[in-house]
């Protein structure tokens, strides 16, 4: 798994309503990129020292309780790259941004909107 986390942890995540449920049932259930940028957040503050109740918080919108760490050669990072139009491109780094995968959600569709807008208007 690219998160590298066990399955029982990730399980056991989902169960305390840390990470979403898999898209579909049993075997057919998959995993999305927000699942993995979820579980990549989880994971990075569960090694910072955060406990799991202070991560469900931090999920749910609260300020992190740790600064991002440097980067460190080796390291992932989860990047979104919204496509605007022929040579207009949106890199957002979420995690860098304090963005929840629903938010992501809702500030790319506000860019979109607005883009729309203004591309009415020529």
């Amino acid at each position: 798994m690219l998160a590298d986390v066990p399955k029982r942890t990730v399980r056991y995540y989902i169960q305390l309503g840390l990470v979403d449920r898999p898209i579909g049932e049993t075997r057919a259930a998959h995993y999305t990129q927000d699942h993995l940028e979820q579980l990549l957040k989880v994971k990075h503050l569960a090694a910072a020292g955060v406990s799991l109740e202070r991560i469900r918080d931090v999920l749910s919108g609260a300020p992190a309780p740790v600064p991002p760490p440097a980067r460190q050669p080796g390291s992932v990072e989860v990047r979104s790259h919204l496509h605007i139009a022929p040579g207009i491109e949106l890199q957002i780094a979420p995690d860098e941004a304090g963005l929840s995968p629903e938010r992501l959600r809702r500030f790319i569709r506000a860019v979109m909107n607005e883009w729309k807008k203004l591309d009415h208007e020529k």
